[in-house]
């Protein structure tokens, strides 16, 4: 009888997307075929604790039908004669301290394989400012940005600082944290006053704060599958409930809209997904993205807005939905997502690293 795999599920964490991380968790734990897999729930408090399997599964919504109480504990590199290690591990840490390298970091050096973009590709997808001058060096379209930093706002400078923001990308404006997604800390600002507060709102959530021309455009996605040689779903598009999709548009609201697959022309769902591809490969990704892009109503231009290494994976989100919709169903997703992880630790094992 062939072994089963035995799958890691990291979820939770000290980012602001916490109980987003939950939902996600749970669905995919849900969906892993348990003839083929063990699963292992493996969840980090919002003060950092990593917490073993059986309290890891109670911070799960629907925890009670994951029947996780005969799982092991977690060994990640065992001792001679202890319990086996995990084969893969699948983090769903959304945002700060998950996918943004830190973790990927220590799976590296525990010798364990993981499913998405390693340490260089998790790092500058976080970070909105690096992304997007690789975009540029790509010669991929996105819309102009400046960065602030935290400690700008402190003195007398800060309101010259703001009349020099408005005059360069005019209002409305875009305000965000540079590592964070989910739109947490996100404000479409409307005059000088609300720029402000906004800065400050950001500043809450990173050091490092993105200020971004507004573009008047529909919100497509696509979704990347595969490492070297990646693979883009058909488009979508999303009608947020609210003046944008914010976090409460993305979670709470129930009104906002998915269209899969997005009413574009052949053209410009071809273009999309290269343009999906491009980014991915900018990056340095592998195994899985989400590239999120405006479609500029004016000039009818596909502008890179960013790319996400950890995208959701709940009921509604649009990552596994995009590929349900391409003939790839959630479970497969699944199955696919761990195969790469292994593959591509299997290349990487061919390294050397001594002399």
């Amino acid at each position: 009888m062939t072994r089963k795999i035995r799958v890691g599920v990291l979820f939770g964490g000290r980012s602001g997307e916490h109980e987003v991380s939950l939902r996600s968790a749970a669905s995919i734990i849900a969906a892993l075929n348990r003839d083929k897999y063990d699963v292992l729930p493996m969840a980090i408090s919002k003060a950092g604790r990593w917490l073993a399997p059986a309290q890891s599964a109670k911070l799960l919504p629907g925890s009670a039908r994951l029947g996780s109480s005969r799982s092991r504990a977690l060994t990640i590199q065992p001792a001679p004669g202890s319990a086996a290690r995990l084969d893969v591990v699948f983090p769903v840490l959304h945002g700060t301290f998950g996918e943004d390298g830190t973790v990927q970091g220590l799976l590296e050096l525990a010798g364990v394989p993981y499913v998405g973009a390693g340490v260089l590709g998790s790092a500058v997808a976080m970070d909105k400012d690096v992304m997007k001058r690789l975009f540029r060096q790509r010669g991929l379209p996105t819309p102009d940005h400046a960065v602030v930093c935290r400690s700008d706002l402190r003195g007398p400078g800060r309101g010259g600082l703001v009349a020099r923001l408005v005059r360069q990308f005019g209002l409305p404006l875009f305000v965000k944290p540079a590592n964070l997604g989910s739109s947490v800390g996100i404000t479409k600002s409307h005059d000088r006053a609300e720029v402000s507060r906004a800065l400050d709102l950001a500043a809450q959530y990173d050091r490092k704060i993105l200020v971004e021309r507004f573009i008047d455009g529909r919100e497509i996605e696509c979704s990347v599958l595969g490492n070297d040689h990646p693979e883009a779903s058909l488009p979508g598009e999303i009608l947020p409930s609210r003046e944008f999709y914010d976090y409460q548009a993305k979670y709470i609201d129930e009104a906002s809209r998915l269209i899969i697959p997005a009413p574009l022309t052949a053209a410009q769902t071809r273009r999309a997904r290269r343009l999906a591809v491009g980014a991915f490969l900018a990056c340095e990704c592998s195994g899985m993205a989400r590239v999120d892009f405006f479609l500029e109503r004016r000039t009818g231009r596909l502008l890179l807005n960013e790319l996400n290494t950890i995208p959701g994976f709940t009921s509604i989100s649009m990552y596994p939905k995009l590929w349900e919709a391409s003939g790839v169903p959630y479970s497969e997703l699944i199955d696919r997502l761990i195969q790469l992880a292994l593959e591509r630790h299997a290349e990487k094992s061919r390294t050397r690293y001594s002399i």
